[in-house]
This record gives C-alpha cells, structure tokens and sequence, in this order.
C-alpha cells in the first residue's frame, strides 16, 4: 500500500507570496522529499471567461473565479498525489493557488492550511512590478485590480482566511518560514510514530 504524504495548503490573495513560500520550503524541509503543486498551471487560457466590471462596465478575460481553472484535471492530478500513486513516493505535498482553502476538494485532504495576509497596497505594487516587464502598462495592471480583482479576492479568497491553521501577516520572512518547516517537520515524523505497521 502507498504511503499517504503530508500534504500542506497554501492561499492568500494575489501576489502575496505563495509561490516563493512553496519554493523556498523544501530546501528547508530536507531531507524529507517535497512535491510541488501549483493551481495556476491548470488555467484554461484557451477557454477564457469574460468579466464586466460592476462599475466601470469594462470587461476583462476573467482568472479569479474557480471556473478559470480545469479543475476536473486539478481535483484528479491531486488525487493522485495525495493517494500517492505517482511514479515516486513524497513525504509532503505543497499545494499553492487563490482557492486552495476555497475548493472542499481540496480542503479536505490538507494535514495543514497556511493563509498568507499581505496589505491590498502592497499586493497591487507587486502585481506592477510583476507584469510590466511582460508589457502591461501601470494604467492596464491597476484598472483591472480596482475593477475586478480586488472584489474576485474579497468573494474568494479573503473569507478562507477562517479555515486556516496559520496566518502569516505580512512579508514572509526568515523566521516564520523556519517555523513552518519546522512544524511540518515535527508533524510528519508524528505522524510516522503513530502510523501502524504494515506488514
């Protein structure tokens, strides 16, 4: 039978973090063996949905609903990692994206949920630092922000904040990434202590 690994969920609003904490971790998970999972790579860009603005009436190709994502692929390719039927055993999983406390689906299989809080001000320079070198202009990046994305958080993203098992506020930094590590670390051999053994 496979071993089941533990498996950390990681959300907070746009530009807040989540990808460098899921990247900075696993060097400090060592030697426990990490899968990566990111939500943003099931993003059906060939099947854009379209938003209007409340306000503005300006309509954007929307990517902060749920409905953006493939997510009968998603819910099967985490199935399969949480279950571990891959080619390779994981001790943890880290699953990042805007609606991994969102989505039961995925929930419901984490062993921890971290929320990051990063103030909306700074979210939106780091979104401007993010997609000007892609050629979006400051007016395109911040319109969007204040038309859609800003409220697509506040329906999603935000409310999820209350399934979390850590919130982290503000700038990851040295410390509360240790800390995290090192939790994950103590809850898996835990975990590894109190697990039957099969014969």
């Amino acid at each position: 039978m496979a071993k089941k690994p533990y498996v950390v969920g990681i959300t907070g609003g746009t530009a807040s973090g989540k990808t460098t904490m899921v990247e900075r971790l696993p060097a400090l998970l060592e030697p426990l063996r990490v899968y990566r999972f990111n939500c943003d790579y099931y993003y059906r860009y060939g099947q854009r949905l379209k938003v209007v603005a409340p306000f503005t009436g300006i309509e954007y190709k929307e990517a902060n609903v749920p409905e953006a994502l493939g997510l009968k692929e998603l819910f099967h390719d985490f199935e399969d990692v949480c279950e571990g039927r891959t080619e390779e055993e994981y001790d943890v999983v880290l699953i990042e994206g805007l609606f991994t406390l969102y989505l039961p689906e995925i929930r419901n299989r984490l062993s921890l949920k971290i929320f990051i809080d990063l103030q909306s001000d700074e979210r939106l320079i780091r979104r401007i630092r993010r997609w000007i070198p892609q050629g979006q202009t400051f007016d395109e990046i911040a319109d969007r922000y204040l038309d859609t994305v800003r409220y697509r958080h506040q329906e999603y993203v935000e409310p999820t904040r209350w399934y979390a098992d850590l919130v982290i506020n503000g700038t990851l930094s040295e410390k509360s990434m240790d800390i995290v590590a090192t939790y994950i670390k103590a809850d898996v051999a835990r975990q590894k202590e109190s697990a039957p053994e099969q014969a």
